[in-house]
């Protein structure tokens, strides 16, 4: 692109320089040559014949050379009219031509061999100095970009060498403090993304494979010992050990299901929920479970959402306040300023402050002497947690008034 522009330019400079320089001639000329007709008009052709060191022709109204000053040729020039470079005898002139009132042309050869010699000059030092500032551009571009890239060539050579296996490792930052500088920070920060979401499926894998291995060999015990020991155990027994350890194994795969597709953001159905009547039916099942349940602070309110979804995460919270309560949970609906917001209450134990972010990772159990019927599998308030940010809500804990923990869910109010 520089070279275009250079060349382009050049051209320009020497096309406006011919055209100043012979144009000053030109008009030089023209003012010699109105002169010398009206020296001819009043003296007659004598008055060209007696010239020296110019160069003069009177032309006859036919074209022919009728007076001539010494240094003129004895041809007619081949033409008229605009100011015109011709050479003679190898010398470089503008013929002028100029009208006589009496009939007949003046012409009049100006020497331009200065004028012509400058614009030689000056297209030879353009001819060898374009090129060179060309080259000299090119040469420092070259080096200031490959100063400036070294810095990607070194993040480049870097990310090559890192694996799924090496996410801990980084790219250099350089001290210029300009884009690159940020693009090694921007890059940087999602290798630690990258390498935490691995940290994090590694352990869901391995937190999952031990969960999993549990009911299994719960049901490879037992029909094991029903085969080498058929008098301890009966078919009874075996079969309510396998349907058990079968809910539960079911219960696990379902929920890692639901969290894979959580985490995957999966697109699932958008539309109004009456999330009222979910709470009040998860209320009327825990009576069932003997545990006093206080609904008076639910009232309408409407969320968009998918409803199997939210009534995953009323259910999960109701079993877990259920699960920690000693006698009754409460729970509250209210919708004001376009905000939904779901709390339920247990009277159990509560969860220390510095808890109350960890119970929401997966597999987490606070309390590890709990058996795992009644602790569930650890996995309830990851969903919940997944189901709240997939509805644009949040969900927090804070102490009960009942002396437990309260769960609170706020989402955004449908219409």
């Amino acid at each position: 692109m520089i070279a275009v522009v250079m060349l382009v330019g050049a051209f320009a400079f020497l096309e406006i320089l011919r055209g100043t320089v012979l144009g000053a001639s030109a008009r030089a000329g023209e003012v010699r040559a109105e002169e010398l007709a009206g020296q001819v008009e009043a003296q007659g052709p004598d008055a060209v014949d007696g010239l020296e060191d110019e160069i003069v022709q009177l032309l006859s109204p036919g074209g022919d050379v009728e007076v001539a000053s010494e240094d003129a040729p004895e041809a007619s020039p081949p033409f008229a009219g605009e100011p015109q470079v011709s050479t003679i005898d190898d010398e470089p002139v503008l013929v002028i031509t100029e009208e006589l009132d009496g009939g007949g042309t003046l012409v009049l050869g100006v020497p331009i061999d200065d004028e012509m010699e400058t614009l030689g000059t000056v297209t030879l030092l353009l001819t060898v100095s374009v090129p060179l500032v060309v080259l000299l551009v090119a040469g420092i571009t070259w080096f200031v970009m490959g100063r400036a890239l070294s810095p990607v060539a070194r993040i480049t050579a870097e990310v090559d060498d890192i694996t799924a296996a090496r996410l801990d490792r980084r790219v250099p930052v350089p001290a210029s403090g300009d884009e690159i500088a940020a693009l090694a920070e921007t890059m940087n920060a999602m290798l630690e993304r990258l390498d935490a979401a691995a940290s994090a499926q590694r352990r869901f894998i391995s937190d999952s494979s031990h969960e999993l291995r549990s009911p299994l060999a719960t049901i490879r015990q037992h029909a094991e010992l029903a085969q080498a020991h058929p008098e301890v155990t009966s078919m009874t027994e075996l079969a309510d050990v396998a349907l058990d350890e079968g809910l539960r194994l079911q219960g696990l795969v379902d929920a890692l299901l639901l969290l894979a597709r959580l985490d995957e953001g999966a697109p699932s159905p958008d539309e109004p929920v009456d999330l009222d009547d979910l709470v009040l039916a998860e209320a009327s099942r825990l009576r069932t479970s003997g545990i006093a349940v206080d609904e008076s602070g639910v009232g309408p309110a409407r969320v968009h959402g998918n409803p199997q979804l939210l009534g995953q995460l009323v259910r999960n919270l109701t079993d877990n306040a259920a699960r920690h309560a000693r006698r009754s949970v409460a729970i509250s609906l209210t919708q004001r300023d376009g905000r939904v917001v779901l709390m339920i209450d247990d009277d159990g134990d509560g969860i220390p402050e510095a808890q109350r972010e960890r119970v929401f990772d997966r597999f987490v159990r606070l309390d590890e002497a709990r058996d795992r019927d009644a602790g569930g599998s650890g996995l309830g308030l990851a969903i919940v947690r997944g189901v709240a940010r997939a509805a644009h809500g949040v969900v927090t804990i804070e102490d009960a008034p009942l002396g437990g923990a309260r769960f609170t869910v706020t989402l955004p109010a449908g219409s």
